[in-house]
């Protein structure tokens, strides 16, 4: 696997591809999606340890939703230089998809590393109850990120640690 840096206009152009299959699952399965890709900051959104970490969410996420009998009718997965990601069109009530992949996301040893959105047959991107934690301090990542707290760089560190640590 080769690691390349992408640009703004990657992301845009990748972000928009997204949401055009969550708009296809949506209207063609009319069941909730999961949107499941990593929150990688800074210009490169894949390695081959970023892939096992998204890998690990993905078993995660999907033994969960078996556990649940949560049926998946339609899925996508995606793997390119704007990083690894999936959606999945799932047979179930969206606030308890929402509760699963909250659950994952903060307990999981990777799950700051995690981006699972849960969105609704109305298209309603559902939100969850707490905010966020930084990946470098103890505030509201929303917060860091606004006021651009840490560097690009001290948060490339903290992601590598924390793979570094899981791997």
């Amino acid at each position: 696997m080769s690691i390349n840096e992408v640009n703004v206009a990657q992301v845009i152009e990748n972000r928009d591809r997204r949401v055009s299959v969550q708009n296809h699952f949506l209207d063609t399965q009319h069941c909730p999606v999961i949107s499941f890709c990593m929150n990688i900051p800074g210009p490169i959104k894949t390695s081959p340890k970023i892939l096992s970490a998204f890998n690990e969410g993905k078993n995660e996420l999907l033994r969960r939703l078996r556990d649940e009998s949560a049926a998946v009718c339609g899925q996508e997965e995606t793997h390119a230089v704007t990083g690894d990601e999936i959606v999945l069109c799932v047979r179930a009530e969206a606030e308890a998809l929402k509760k699963i992949t909250s659950d994952i996301e903060e307990n999981h040893p990777l799950g700051r590393l995690f981006d699972m959105d849960v969105i609704d047959t109305d298209g309603r991107k559902l939100t969850r109850n707490t905010f966020r934690r930084c990946l470098i301090c103890s505030r509201q990542a929303q917060d860091c990120a606004r006021s651009r707290r840490h560097s690009v760089r001290e948060l490339q560190d903290a992601v590598t640690a924390l793979l570094d640590g899981y791997f």
